[in-house]
């Protein structure tokens, strides 16, 4: 496959932060918006982990290139919640472990499950799961990677612009890694590619959704995604789905914008 996954976990570092001067937003202090978002993104970086934690009951686990790229991945997640984190304490607001806990615990039997159905269900599809697996992570992931980029173009702050930018960077290459497998396991698969085109179309929804509360998953595709440039956003990303084997057609980011009735 094109992506090296051994020189990309030896490669792997935490995304600096620390360089940047936070002191201008003493003076210039972000958006009560911009803050609202940053606070779904930082919060969503550290569920990560709940993520990493239901797929490692899944075949996934069986794989040494997944495995070692949801080790590495988690582990520079973690790290972009953390620099999200530093943002917002410097405005107030503190997002700390025992607080992203606390709403995970609210979340209840639902959160409880989650494992035990998604091993039920991905060892019933078998190895075929892995290619709905690498799909799914190819679309969250460029999803994610698109609010990123529109925060970035929304607010004048060099600063905020800076650190984004780091992450969307270390976002690309997990892109390049789920689409790569993606597209491989997908070629040539037509049960696979059934597999996937069936769990897209009845679970696939907006990241962070049935994490936070629909309020918030609103306020982030409104705040992000409204209006033309950021319909093309989405756009992109929908078109790089369809063209992966057997995904032609599909628009499931645009039809989740429509259904919760962000403007194009």
């Amino acid at each position: 496959m094109a992506f090296d996954i051994d020189r990309y976990a030896r490669e792997s570092t935490a995304v600096t932060w620390e360089d940047l001067d936070y002191e201008v937003f003493r003076d210039n202090p972000l958006p009560t918006d911009t803050l609202r978002t940053l606070r779904y993104m930082c919060e969503i970086e550290f569920h990560t982990v709940c993520y990493l934690r239901d797929m490692l009951v899944s075949p996934s686990r069986k794989d040494p290139q997944v495995g070692t790229f949801m080790t590495t991945w988690n582990w520079e997640e973690i790290w972009h919640g953390e620099a999200l984190a530093h943002v917002l304490a410097l405005h107030g607001i503190t997002v700390a472990f025992d607080e992203v806990k606390a709403k995970r615990v609210k979340l209840g039997w639902r959160d409880r499950l989650s494992p035990v159905k998604q091993s039920l269900l991905s060892n019933i599809a078998g190895t075929d799961f892995v290619a709905v697996h690498m799909l799914w992570g190819s679309i969250n992931e460029r999803s994610t990677a698109a609010g990123y980029k529109r925060l970035a173009a929304l607010e004048d702050s060099p600063v905020l612009t800076t650190l984004l930018r780091r992450i969307a960077a270390q976002e690309a290459k997990h892109i390049a890694f789920y689409t790569t497998q993606a597209r491989a396991r997908l070629q040539d698969n037509p049960r696979a590619q059934k597999l996937a085109r069936l769990a897209l179309r009845t679970a696939w929804q907006p990241v962070g959704s049935g994490v936070s509360p629909e309020a918030e998953v609103d306020h982030v595709l409104r705040h992000l995604f409204s209006g033309p440039d950021g319909r093309k956003e989405i756009e992109a990303v929908d078109r790089h789905v369809a063209k992966l084997p057997g995904m032609e057609g599909l628009t499931l980011v645009a039809e989740a914008l429509d259904a919760r009735g962000v403007p194009a």
